[in-house]
C-alpha cells in the first residue's frame, strides 16, 4: 500500500480524534463545566479504529497497543450512555472482534513476526521502550476514567483524566519527533492544547461550585 494512503488514514484518525477535544471543549466552554457528550465517544471509537489500522500497516507495535487498549473503554462508555444499544447488532460485533481479527488473521498468514515487531529497524529498541511507555500512560488515562464512571455509573471525564493526558501526550510527542511520524505529532500538538484547556476550565468550576 503507498505511503500517501497509509499516512492519509492515520491523518484522518488524528482528525476524528481532534475532532472529538473540539466538540467536548466547546460544549464545556458553553456550560462553564467539563462534559462528556456522546460524540466524544463515538468519534473516539471510529478514530481508533482508523488509528489501529494505521499502526497495523507501519508496523508499529507502540500505536496498536495504545489503541488496543483504549478500544474497548470507549465502547464501555457508550454503553454507560445508552448509546451503544442503539447501533445495529451487525455492527456492535464488527466492532467488537475487528481489533483481535487483525492481529490473529495477520500472525497466522506470516504478516506478523515478533522480531519484525520488537526489532524494526526503522526503530530502536530505546525509541520503542519509549512508545510502550508513553501510550501506557496515555491509556491509563482512560483506565482511570473507566473506574471513575464505573463507580458513579455515568460517563465522565475527571481531571485526573486531563492530566495524566497532558503527560502521555507529552511523552508521545517526544517519541513522534524521534521516529519522525508526522501523524502522531501533529494530533498530539493539537490535543495538549485543549487538555491544558479543561484543567483551567475544572479549576473554575470548583471555585464557582465552592
Amino acid at each position: 500500500m503507498s505511503n500517501w494512503i497509509v499516512y492519509g488514514i492515520g491523518f484522518l484518525a488524528q482528525i476524528l480524534f481532534s475532532g472529538r477535544l473540539i466538540v467536548q471543549w466547546i460544549l464545556s466552554e458553553k456550560s462553564k463545566r467539563i462534559i462528556t457528550p456522546s460524540a466524544f465517544w463515538k468519534l473516539s471509537l471510529l478514530a481508533s479504529f482508523l488509528l489501529f489500522v494505521y499502526g497495523h500497516l507501519r508496523d508499529d507495535f507502540a500505536i496498536m497497543l495504545g489503541q488496543a487498549l483504549t478500544y474497548y473503554i470507549y465502547i464501555r462508555n457508550l454503553q454507560l450512555q445508552g448509546e451503544w444499544q442503539k447501533s445495529p447488532k451487525l455492527l456492535q460485533v464488527f466492532l467488537y472482534i475487528f481489533p483481535i481479527f487483525v492481529v490473529v488473521y495477520a500472525y497466522n498468514n506470516g504478516e506478523y513476526d515478533i522480531e519484525k515487531l520488537f526489532k524494526n529497524d526503522a526503530i530502536p529498541l530505546w525509541l520503542l521502550l519509549l512508545g510502550i511507555i508513553s501510550q501506557l500512560i496515555f491509556t491509563l488515562r482512560f483506565v482511570y476514567q473507566w473506574m471513575v464512571s464505573e463507580k458513579t455509573k455515568t460517563s465522565q471525564l475527571p481531571v485526573g483524566f486531563w492530566r495524566m493526558s497532558v503527560l502521555g501526550a507529552s511523552l508521545i510527542l517526544t517519541y513522534a519527533i524521534f521516529r519522525k511520524d508526522p501523524v502522531l505529532f501533529v494530533g498530539h500538538i493539537a490535543g495538549l492544547i485543549i487538555y491544558v484547556r479543561n484543567i483551567f476550565i475544572w479549576k473554575k468550576q470548583m471555585r464557582y461550585e465552592s
